[in-house]
């Protein structure tokens, strides 16, 4: 008869006491781990006749750290028996951090945690030993947020870590991390951060409610809690920014936003957020307000051609070529004089071709993904404009899109464009400029209609507030944003005293 694979706790059992019998603890822990060969059992005696067990993971714990802090003071010198044993022996380990408990699912826990655990024999709690330890990457510069000034770290996948980054910039106790357990079976950590006094309670709590009601078997990246928290699933905007920067993310918690540090992945989730704020890059706080005014809007602009110069394009040599110049139309027509397609598949296939180049890149090893991606692009285009398929201006404008959209400094909203791209290429090549303008317009309704938690997507360009403009289409000195956007930091409007700008310098006379 085959034998039955072993069969997942049931909560029942995992809710029980701890049993004063050390033999029952021992074996139902043995039941649960079964066929687990990282488990290790090690059984000793505290004391004259105290049997005992300590139980950890293998690569989890701290091999070394459990000899020297564990096993030599408790097996160096006999302890007396005593009322309050367990007391005793708690004062005689050498761990920073001891934590009793008395339920089989918080061993369950610890261990999976790395904490060795420590039973005794007529005792009903146990010890949790603060002794974990495994491999960590070490803390880098994010690859996918890189920037000329500012700071060089980026996050990890340890949550302890990211926390550390983050409390090491903002020192004050009114930043607050509460721990969420998510994950039937992975258990994964998930850490709301936010500052007191200045976020929204109401959203906090909001947050906090709808990852408790997550109910799933595991979670591997911060994009599952990401999709399960978004409230228009069917959007191809972001409702929450990532970002693998402790800067970024401490201006974000500073601005009385929420952010969302999940084990396990560098990326770090910010709610709510609006779609200019996704829009900014933390760099332009770092160089002169002229530079970052400058820089912004070329990156506005850049990004309107991004989705707009394709579909445009389509739209003019298909329905309005009067609108070029004689020249110019002369030069286009003969370059498209043995193209076998009209221009809206001439368009969709470039696009498509360029996409998958992208992509190609994105995929490939870092030493060859580059090359591959430029050599590609160059041998398609030159082999495909000799061939007689694609018109050179086509080349051209595709290869203009594409580029604008590195401007943009978050991917997912570079991906949100790029999806958007092909139905307005449809759009122009059926109704030309009206499709643009009509694919335009929908664009637009549909983000007025967009929410994070509660703060509209569009808010920061809606508002009839003069200060929140100050840092949406400009980028106005330091000493002139004096106050938070009204929809995050409204509990605590001001960030700064006022009259920070500085007096003019004045040469002494003589």
């Amino acid at each position: 008869m085959d034998q039955q694979p072993p069969q997942t706790p049931s909560n029942h059992l995992l809710e029980q006491e701890l049993s004063p019998s050390l033999k029952r603890n021992e074996n139902l822990l043995c039941s649960i781990y079964a066929n687990c060969s990282d488990v290790v059992f090690r059984s000793f005696i505290i004391g004259k006749n105290t049997k005992a067990i300590l139980v950890y993971i293998d690569g989890l714990s701290d091999s070394e750290g459990i000899e020297e802090h564990v096993f030599t003071p408790l097996l160096r010198d006999e302890l007396e028996e005593s009322a309050d044993f367990l007391k005793a022996v708690e004062q005689r380990l050498t761990v920073t951090q001891v934590k009793p408990f008395s339920t089989i699912a918080k061993c369950i826990e610890c261990l999976s945690n790395g904490l060795p655990i420590l039973l005794m024999d007529n005792e009903t709690q146990g010890l949790a030993l603060g002794l974990s330890k495994w491999e960590k990457r070490a803390v880098e510069e994010p690859s996918a947020e890189a920037g000329i000034r500012g700071p060089r770290e980026g996050f990890t996948e340890t949550l302890r870590v990211n926390t550390s980054q983050i409390r090491r910039i903002i020192k004050s106790p009114h930043l607050k991390m509460e721990s969420i357990v998510v994950g039937e079976y992975t258990q994964t950590n998930i850490a709301i951060a936010y500052i007191d006094g200045i976020a929204d309670m109401t959203v906090v709590e909001k947050i906090k409610q709808r990852i408790q009601s997550i109910k799933i078997d595991g979670v591997l990246e911060s994009g599952y809690i990401q999709e399960l928290l978004q409230e228009h699933h069917y959007s191809p905007f972001p409702q929450m920014l990532n970002t693998e920067r402790p800067d970024v993310t401490c201006a974000n918690l500073l601005e009385g936003r929420i952010a969302i540090i999940t084990e396990g992945t560098p990326f770090v989730l910010i709610a709510p957020i609006t779609f200019m704020s996704i829009m900014q890059s933390q760099e332009d706080y770092y160089q002169g307000y002229l530079i970052g005014t400058f820089t912004r809007w070329m990156r506005y602009g850049f990004t309107f051609i991004s989705l707009f110069l394709p579909s445009l394009y389509v739209a003019i040599l298909s329905f309005h070529q009067e609108m070029i110049p004689g020249s110019l139309l002369f030069s286009m027509s003969s370059s498209r004089e043995a193209i076998p397609f009209p221009a809206l598949v001439e368009a969709l296939i470039m696009e498509v071709f360029f996409e998958a180049l992208r992509e190609a890149g994105v995929r490939l090893p870092k030493q060859i993904g580059a090359a591959v991606s430029i050599v590609g692009a160059l041998v398609i285009g030159q082999a495909a404009v000799q061939a007689g398929l694609i018109s050179a201006p086509m080349v051209i404008v595709v290869a203009i899109g594409g580029i604008s959209s590195f401007m943009i400094p978050r991917y997912i909203t570079g991906i949100a464009l790029r999806i958007l791209r092909f139905p307005m290429m449809i759009l122009a090549g059926t109704l030309g400029l009206l499709g643009v303008m009509t694919g335009f317009i929908a664009i637009i309704l549909h983000m007025c209609q967009l929410t994070s938690f509660g703060v509209p997507y569009l808010s920061s360009l809606a508002t009839p507030r003069s200060k929140e403009l100050r840092d949406v289409l400009i980028r106005s000195p330091l000493w002139m944003l004096d106050t938070r956007p009204h929809l995050t930091g409204g509990s605590n409007p001001y960030r700064q005293a006022p009259n920070q700008k500085p007096a003019p310098g004045r040469e002494d006379e003589g």
